[in-house]
């Protein structure tokens, strides 16, 4: 793999769509730790664009809604031709109701005038996708997924998974999903539904591999797609320095210890342990692509270099011996 690995086109299970082998992810773009502008948010998809990015994540969660608007923004500049190689999911789960969301009290430095409200019901998707549409200005998305269902799991697979499967036998939304921090659940929507992907978030990194043991066999076997987010867990595997986060709080001393192993493990190869953690999930079968964030044109084409980085396979046979 390459540079070219940023543009491929690869299947999503058996859905249909294709996606691009690195997506953008925009919660950055709506101020996920630290703000960023209208102009910084724009330069940065185009950026994305440019390097060959063609499938894109968002969701009502990221910034109240700024996330989703602002990428819709940039889509409606596009000519047609254009936006029909775009891919994109947004997320069902948390409608935006009138209130006064505080920057930084939702780990997005955006002040909003709603507030968020869990919802897994029947009525609350399809309120969800209105309202997504609505705000992004988009006609359809590509992909719905029901974004973080840990303490709902009941409803969210009574009702909000029947919504999504009506909207695609409809023809409304073309693959429908879960996405999610945890791989237990994810697993059992995948054994107990008919869903087309799963979006599984800092479980499987060079410092987690915890999907591998049930959640990705079981995609492969079921022909599921697998979109792995999170690649760096939150920074600290972008820059193993005391205060960088894990999980989206402050790196614990033995995290730490971890990850500074394996950048001098990766040093040791000249690689920086960026490039290993991104390109470590495709590296697994199962794995459709990896969804990566950011917030300038720079981190963009940082992504796109470590994308590119030739890593060498006694690297990664070191690098399999840190498992705990």
């Amino acid at each position: 793999m390459d540079a070219q690995l940023v543009a491929e086109r690869v299947p999503l299970g058996r859905s249909g769509v294709t996606v691009s082998r690195v997506g953008l992810g925009t919660a950055p773009l709506g101020g996920l730790f630290s703000a960023v502008s209208e102009d910084a948010a724009a330069a940065t998809l185009d950026a994305a664009w440019e390097a060959g990015i063609r499938y894109f994540d968002t969701a009502p969660h990221y910034g109240a809604g700024l996330a989703e608007h602002r990428l819709g923004d940039y889509l409606s500049g596009l000519d047609t031709a254009a936006r029909a190689q775009t891919v994109v999911s947004t997320k069902v789960g948390r409608l935006l109701e009138p209130g006064r969301t505080t920057a930084g009290t939702d780990a997005f430095d955006h002040e909003a005038p709603v507030v968020r409200r869990r919802d897994y019901t029947r009525d609350g998707v399809y309120r969800s996708v209105a309202d997504s549409l609505e705000r992004s200005g988009l006609d359809a998305f590509d992909i719905l997924l029901i974004h973080d269902p840990d303490d709902h799991w009941e409803e969210a697979v009574t009702q909000a998974y029947p919504a999504l499967a009506q909207l695609r036998d409809e023809g409304a939304v073309r693959a429908i999903g879960v996405g999610m921090n945890q791989s237990e659940m994810l697993t059992r929507f995948v054994a107990e539904t008919d869903v087309d992907c799963v979006m599984v978030a800092g479980r499987y990194s060079l410092l987690d591999r915890g999907a591998a043991a049930e959640l990705l066999p079981l995609c492969a076997s079921r022909e599921v797609g697998v979109l792995v987010a999170g690649v760096f867990n939150s920074g600290v595997l972008a820059d193993p320095r005391p205060g960088a986060h894990f999980d989206y709080a402050p790196a614990s001393d033995d995290v730490l210890r971890r990850a500074r192993w394996m950048a001098g493990r990766c040093a040791e190869y000249g690689v920086p342990l960026a490039a290993a953690a991104l390109r470590f999930p495709l590296r697994h079968p199962a794995v459709t692509g990896v969804v990566v964030g950011a917030r300038t044109p720079d981190e963009v084409a940082d992504d796109v270099a470590l994308a590119g980085t030739e890593i060498p396979e006694e690297l990664w046979a070191e690098l399999a011996e840190e498992t705990r």
